[in-house]
């Protein structure tokens, strides 16, 4: 680092993102999670000419159009919407916004990487709480915490999830406080918190375009949730970056929105998919924690888990492998197409057979 950086961020462990190859048409990914199948037909056709050539004019900051797109799908209003640059823009303005020197922040000890580097980044004192010892969140231990509190529903990167009534409980027993529900992977087999924002004034699920909605390299994400927590969000973005979110990224979210049913039918195969692989796991002795999610935490009694990974990547699989004690016999594998998730199998069983 240069001399020039402020020495609160000299310590700052920075976020890993998941390995994007260069050569990466040579790779099966199954390590970040991004869908297997290309955006909707309207969305390819909505880059058109004309709209790159409105590059050279100011996006929309307010995005009135796809406000009011996903409001009518969602059902709310469109004071209700907020948008940013990825779910992960929304999550450091919550840290930015609702956390500090006199609001504290708990979150799960096992979870998104992100949260623990966005307390950090914004000197947030965090409560990391660990995980029952299989893995799933206990709603009892975020209840009266009188923090900010963040939880992914579904969890990363169990796939876990709470239910509905778990988080309505979390949400009332913090009534002076926010509670956040990340729900990137909501789409795959998950209840959405969404109506509960309808009733609480202190709810706000943030979702994205990155996974579902197969549109990660657009960078869109949204958050719902009452209107007077939407003006926070939105007085925090126009005084960084209001045009954030830009011309052709919506232009494509639109689209996308038009043809969410497109979408709903990629995630069943999803779903079809993710069940043939826990199977197909189980059948070779893996325990696989059970999802909710894109992608599966699986781990094997006869193979190390960095092992596995190291042997995947060599047959040009890509799985995520994390060095936590906690979990590093464990990993993340994102459920790609039926072809993809069968060439997967193919190589653990091979790889089995070697060890």
């Amino acid at each position: 680092m240069s001399k020039f950086l402020i020495s609160k961020y000299t310590g700052l462990e920075a976020y890993t993102p998941g390995e994007q190859p260069r050569d990466m048409e040579q790779f099966i990914k199954l390590n970040t999670n991004e869908s297997p199948f290309p955006p909707s037909p309207g969305v390819i056709s909505a880059i058109t000419g004309e709209e790159i050539e409105k590059l050279r004019l100011y996006c929309d900051p307010d995005c009135i159009l796809l406000s009011k797109k996903l409001a009518d799908l969602y059902g709310v209003a469109p004071e209700n919407i907020f948008l940013s640059n990825g779910s992960d823009d929304i999550l450091n303005f919550v840290f930015m916004s609702f956390c500090g020197d006199e609001v504290k922040a708990a979150f799960p000890e096992i979870s998104y990487g992100f949260y623990k580097v966005y307390a950090q980044l914004h000197q947030v004192d965090a409560l990391q709480i660990p995980l029952r010892e299989d893995f799933s969140i206990d709603f009892r231990d975020y209840c009266g915490l009188n923090r900010t509190i963040i939880i992914a529903n579904p969890n990363a990167p169990t796939g876990m999830t709470l239910s509905i009534e778990e988080i309505e409980e979390i949400v009332k027993t913090n009534p002076d406080n926010l509670v956040v529900i990340d729900e990137a992977y909501v789409d795959f087999g998950a209840e959405s918190a969404v109506k509960l924002t309808k009733i609480y004034s202190n709810l706000l699920v943030v979702q994205t375009f990155s996974k579902s909605r197969s549109m990660a390299g657009a960078r869109l994400g949204f958050a719902i949730g009452p209107k007077e927590i939407i003006e926070d969000l939105n007085k925090i973005k126009y005084s960084t970056n209001p045009y954030n979110i830009n011309r052709l990224t919506q232009a494509a979210a639109c689209a996308a929105v038009d043809e969410n049913d497109y979408y709903m039918e990629k995630c069943k195969i999803i779903m079809q998919n993710r069940d043939y692989t826990v199977k197909a796991l189980e059948n070779l002795g893996f325990k696989v924690v059970p999802s909710k999610a894109n992608f599966i935490f699986v781990k094997s009694d006869k193979i190390d888990g960095e092992k596995l990974y190291l042997k995947l990547k060599d047959r040009k699989i890509l799985i995520r492998h994390f060095s936590s004690e906690k979990i590093s016999q464990y990993n993340r594998v994102t459920i790609g197409t039926e072809k993809q998730m069968q060439a997967f199998i193919n190589a653990v069983e091979e790889i089995l057979r070697e060890v």
